[in-house]
């Protein structure tokens, strides 16, 4: 029968991944020391098969780790061969201070490391922009050049250590930035691995951390995926961002779908490109967000990846279980954070952490405690981070490969999300027409798809933020009414809990950044940062790949705000239609 084929198929995946070495020598027990197995379903562990056609159907789409359409995970081990990576976001004041908070997180546990930037820089801007005035290192690190990037990874060996930027108007010159500093560290950049975020649609659509108009930020993308397909074949130069839609409102059928939607707007981007989607789609990432309603969210992550697995076999034609993976990072809900009694913040973070571990994340970012108030402190950055090592090392979780495969509550909620995912998809498409559309200055038309051109047609007339809106609306009414309760908010409100110490950024940041920047670009040779932004803009009139001629401007140590300047005077700023 089949479920046997199926369940035979799972265990010659599991044997090969045994003959490799790719299954932890780990204690696979229960605390009482009941020893489980990897995984559990229809034709193992004496459970029976299926014995009607619905119930072959439906095994079919919850389908066996590792197989398509990868409800259940991408890897027939799940955690027993790789638990996730641990990165904690950090990134505060100029980058000497975050480079101690990384090597504090590296010394303490963590796997990889994840950049957050500070205003100006997600704006593009430099520390001493009359627009950065007192916002300079308060939000995360400033950055304006390449010898801060220098400084930001010192002694953190770029070859060995993943990294996750957390930017997306300039994030091509930031990852220029990048690759220099992995280029005066003596590492090859072909080798380097990580992730930048790159997400240009959920600016609009939430975010609002945009420079250009759409179609030019779309053309650097896609000059950046050309270049990392080419150059840098493990690196993954598009993180499509879902967890900032949820953070502005959304519900999570709609941060589900908007952000596979963007993800199909990319593909579509890459094949107008002419590149091998076998090629280019296993660099497409994905960042979700993790929100309280436990069985919601493990629902949602199972659905994300059977969808995109479907349309990416089905709609756009990948053949390879590679393009056909939707890999992820997760982040705990900084919404659902509270000011009033801020230690229940842990309890909240615990819960939604799980979720993101039984839902099948790849990695992992624990919000600290104190968030919702400043940047975290570093007492509550240990205990964001040991929050996940406590789930990691002493929950059993990562013993069994989807160990909520199955259950009927779960099953119906992965269904459910995938419907109203559809439906969202089919309302993107009905927005737009396949066809050409204008190109800005000195840019190359290409053919878009419909869900891109859906997307920004759904951009230009407010619709996406419009849908949020509403069901950010209709939560806060059932807030406020007591339907949805918020422990220390408006329940339970009685509290013996003490005041917090926050982390305080220091003005004397900003002096002394502005100050250091004045002192590099006195020193530098500006005949040669001339010659390099000469020549990135040069590339954006022909139509050429702009990388090359960047990572120039860059070397000669052009700052973030001079290149976003240059290419805001090229290509003009865009403005976000007024809404009524």
């Amino acid at each position: 029968m089949e479920q046997t084929s199926g369940a035979a198929r799972w265990q010659a995946r599991y044997d090969t991944s045994i003959a490799r070495g790719q299954v932890r020598d780990g204690d696979f027990t229960t605390l009482s020391g009941m020893p489980v197995e990897p995984v559990y379903g229809p034709g193992l562990n004496g459970i029976p098969e299926p014995e009607t056609q619905a119930e072959r159907e439906r095994m079919a789409r919850i389908g066996w780790p590792g197989e398509f359409p990868f409800t259940r995970g991408l890897y027939p081990t799940g955690y027993r061969g790789r638990t996730w990576t641990i990165r904690q976001f950090a990134g505060f004041g100029n980058a000497v201070q975050t480079n101690e908070r990384y090597k504090m997180i590296l010394e303490r546990g963590g796997g990889g490391l994840s950049v957050a930037f500070d205003m100006p820089t997600l704006m593009g801007r430099d520390s001493d922009d009359v627009f950065s005035l007192g916002e300079v290192g308060h939000c995360g690190v400033a950055i304006d050049s390449a010898a801060d990037m220098e400084v930001l990874f010192a002694g953190i060996p770029l070859g060995d250590v993943t990294t996750s930027m957390t930017i997306s108007g300039p994030a091509v010159p930031v990852f220029c930035m990048y690759l220099v500093a992995a280029e005066r560290q003596g590492v090859d950049i072909g080798v380097l691995n990580g992730t930048l975020q790159t997400d240009i649609f959920k600016e609009y659509i939430a975010q609002k951390e945009w420079i250009f108009a759409p179609e030019p930020h779309l053309r650097l993308i896609g000059d950046l995926m050309e270049f990392c397909t080419e150059r840098i074949p493990d690196y993954k130069p598009l993180s499509v961002s879902g967890y900032h839609i949820r953070e502005a409102g959304s519900t999570a059928a709609q941060e589900l779908a908007f952000t596979l939607a963007d993800g199909f707007g990319y593909v579509e981007l890459g094949l107008s490109r002419g590149l091998d989607i076998e090629t280019f789609a296993p660099g497409l990432s994905f960042f979700f967000d993790a929100h309280l309603d436990f069985f919601e969210e493990i629902a949602k992550f199972r659905a994300a990846r059977r969808i995109w697995a479907r349309w990416m076999r089905d709609v756009y034609g990948a053949k390879t279980d590679r393009a056909q993976w939707l890999r992820f990072h997760t982040q705990t809900a900084g919404v659902s954070l509270t000011a009033q009694q801020p230690y229940n913040n842990v309890v909240r973070t615990a819960v939604e952490a799980l979720a993101a571990v039984l839902g099948g994340t790849n990695s992992l970012h624990t919000n600290a405690l104190d968030e919702t108030l400043a940047l975290p402190s570093e007492s509550a950055a240990e205990i964001a981070l040991r929050t996940q090592q406590v789930i990691m090392e002493e929950t059993g979780v990562v013993n069994v490969a989807d160990p909520l495969g199955g259950s009927w509550f779960v099953e119906a909620l992965t269904d459910r999300m995938e419907a109203e995912a559809e439906a969202i998809f089919q309302r993107i498409k009905d927005l737009g027409v396949l066809g050409r559309r204008p190109g800005a200055s000195g840019q190359i038309e290409h053919e878009i798809g419909p869900m891109t051109s859906g997307i920004l047609r759904g951009i230009e007339e407010g619709w996406f933020m419009s849908e949020i809106a509403d069901a950010a609306f209709h939560f806060q009414i059932a807030l406020e009414k007591g339907d949805k309760k918020v422990v220390g908010v408006n329940t339970l409100t009685d509290s013996v809990s003490h005041d917090l110490e926050i982390l305080r950024v220091s003005h004397l940041v900003e002096r002394d950044q502005v100050a250091t920047l004045a002192e590099r670009k006195a020193a530098r040779d500006d005949l040669r940062v001339q010659a390099g932004l000469a020549a990135m803009l040069a590339a954006a009139r022909s139509g050429d790949n702009m990388i090359p001629s960047m990572l120039e401007a860059v070397r000669a140590e052009a700052t973030l705000g001079e290149i976003c300047h240059a290419l805001r005077d090229e290509w003009g700023i865009y403005r976000e239609p007024a809404q009524f």
